[in-house]
């Protein structure tokens, strides 16, 4: 498997197996936390800085995107997703998800800040994404600490539905480094770890 001509690439124990299981209780526990204070309205319900549940892409699941432990993991793993593409890259931000039985990713390419992107297995029940490279459908099952990069513009990419009671994934998303898309590290926030509406206030 070459990134260059197939535009994906799996990496198998990407992430240590402890930081892994670090990781997942780290966004359960944030998952539980911020339905905690929605339901007992010690949070407005449009804050996003917490995590939310829903998306524009997935109904079932809890999301949040640039939390400060998924930003870490973005810019920790940058050196080998430079590796496995063989391209100098810039971080732009994390995404993380806790999908739930009934969850669906539609079918669907990135937007530009997602060209080079990763989805990072961190836990819970199996649920394989799939990848269509000349018409021909990829199923690729990832265990936990296991990451596929891939061409997020270029490729569709999907998941069916989970069967599954619970599964922690986080997308990892990076620009090549040059004039073009400096504009997009760090997705057009200040630094790492912000949230997502600080892009309008810089």
């Amino acid at each position: 498997m070459n990134f260059k001509k197939d535009k994906y690439i799996i990496i198998r124990n990407a992430l240590d197996k402890k930081v892994t299981d670090f990781c997942y209780r780290y966004i359960l526990h944030r998952r539980n936390t911020t339905n905690y204070l929605f339901n007992k309205q010690l949070i407005s319900p449009l804050a996003k800085e917490y995590g939310f549940f829903g998306d524009e892409q997935v109904k079932h699941s809890f999301a949040i995107y640039g939390d400060v432990a998924m930003d870490t993991l973005l810019e920790g793993l940058l050196a080998k997703a430079e590796k496995f593409s063989n391209k100098k890259l810039i971080p732009t931000y994390s995404y993380c998800r806790v999908y739930e039985k009934g969850s669906i990713l539609p079918r669907h390419k990135d937007r530009e800040a997602c060209a080079i992107s990763a989805t990072l297995n961190l836990g819970g029940d199996s649920w394989p994404i799939y990848v269509q490279k000349n018409r021909k459908k990829i199923k690729v099952d990832l265990s936990p600490g296991d990451m596929l990069l891939y061409s997020g513009c270029i490729l569709y990419h999907w998941r069916e539905t989970f069967e599954g009671n619970m599964c922690g994934q986080v997308f990892l998303h990076y620009n090549e480094n040059n004039d073009k898309n400096i504009k997009n590290i760090y997705d057009g926030r200040a630094c790492l770890g912000l949230p997502h509406f600080v892009k309008y206030y810089i």
